[in-house]
């Protein structure tokens, strides 16, 4: 049988190092922790986890609270996720929080049952209160994502939701647009209410009245959107550019606008925001919002282990989106010079 002894003769190290990389624990240097692995893979060592987390009281593992399983957008994440984990010898345990703030209770109470090391919980509903409450109450490390908390950035990782959507209403408005529709993600999350609010600053930066007619409810899902446009349409209002809290959403949409007899983006310019991996190759191609999800679960991960390892963490500051400018959007009536709006969107 294959021992940590011999791990440590084939790679070099003391059986020490061996042990700090499988735990992840202590400063042990990359390049080193990538010769521990390989020689761990070429001697077919398997670690004893079991025996080691009823020694240390460890399950020498992270966990990770996530909304839903849904779409591409959460399989980014836990791919991301899987990569990191393995990578620094500890196991991944998901769960899914159901997109309720009780369940998403229950689920850290169970991933703190199973002992985990460290809990990751990606939520939607949660309230800053019930965060800053639960952080102060944990028993084990615990990362949040999705949400900026000011008096714990060292134990969040956020996006700028607001300012992301102002970008996008900004640009849609210098393109020529002033009548912008939008349809928003579930208004009981803090993620909708955000991304309202930064359509709504655009809005009144540019002096563009704010009219509740423009406004849709969704729920992040493609049917949703379909509704969503329908009800738009059943208004009979005027609107030349549409910005949805999601791709999906837009997906639903461009069914229920083509329906309509509208062709796009001639008669109307779409927005969305995620980026998900078939936006580019809808027809047309999506202009949307990349949300770095790789990155942010990253910065989760590695700040959970070194919460693991009581290493000082440091605030993280939040991360930005980045806008994917494609043919869904052309110049609205408002711009100043069709012409040259056209050859600014060819050139992007």
């Amino acid at each position: 049988m294959i021992t940590m002894l011999d791990v440590a003769n084939h790679a070099g190290v003391s059986k020490a190092t061996v042990s700090r990389v499988l735990n992840g624990t202590g400063q042990v240097r990359q390049s080193t922790r990538d010769i521990v692995f390989k020689s761990m893979k070429e001697l077919g060592y398997r670690p004893n986890f079991l025996a080691r987390s009823l020694a240390n009281r460890r399950s020498n593992s992270i966990g990770l609270v996530v909304s839903n399983f849904d779409g591409p957008y959460f399989g980014r994440l836990l791919r991301r996720a899987a990569e990191l984990t393995e990578a620094s010898g500890k196991h991944l345990i998901v769960t899914d929080g159901h997109d309720t703030p009780d369940d998403e209770l229950q689920a850290i109470q169970l991933l703190t049952d199973r002992r985990c090391d460290a809990i990751i919980l990606y939520t939607r509903h949660m309230s800053d209160e019930e965060l800053m409450t639960l952080l102060k109450n944990a028993t084990v490390p615990l990362v949040v994502i999705n949400r900026d908390l000011p008096l714990m950035r060292e134990r969040c990782v956020s996006f700028e939701q607001q300012q992301a959507v102002f970008q996008v209403v900004d640009y849609l408005v210098k393109q020529g647009h002033r009548e912008i529709a939008c349809i928003t993600g579930p208004m009981q999350t803090p993620t909708a209410q955000t991304r309202l609010a930064g359509y709504r600053q655009a809005l009144a930066f540019h002096q563009i009245k704010f009219n509740p007619q423009w406004i849709a409810n969704g729920d992040s899902t493609v049917s949703s959107g379909y509704r969503a446009a329908q009800e738009l349409l059943a208004r009979n209002i005027n609107f030349t550019a549409l910005f949805a809290s999601n791709d999906d959403m837009i997906v639903g949409a461009m069914k229920a606008f083509i329906e309509a007899g509208k062709q796009l983006p001639q008669d109307l310019s779409l927005f969305g925001f995620d980026d998900e991996p078939n936006a580019a190759y809808l027809h047309p191609s999506l202009s949307t919002v990349y949300l770095p999800i790789e990155e942010m679960i990253s910065a989760a991960i590695t700040q959970a282990l070194k919460l693991i390892a009581e290493e000082d963490v440091k605030p993280l500051s939040p991360f930005t989106g980045e806008l994917k400018i494609r043919e869904s959007v052309l110049p609205g009536p408002y711009a100043s010079d069709p012409r040259q709006s056209m050859t600014n969107h060819h050139r992007r």
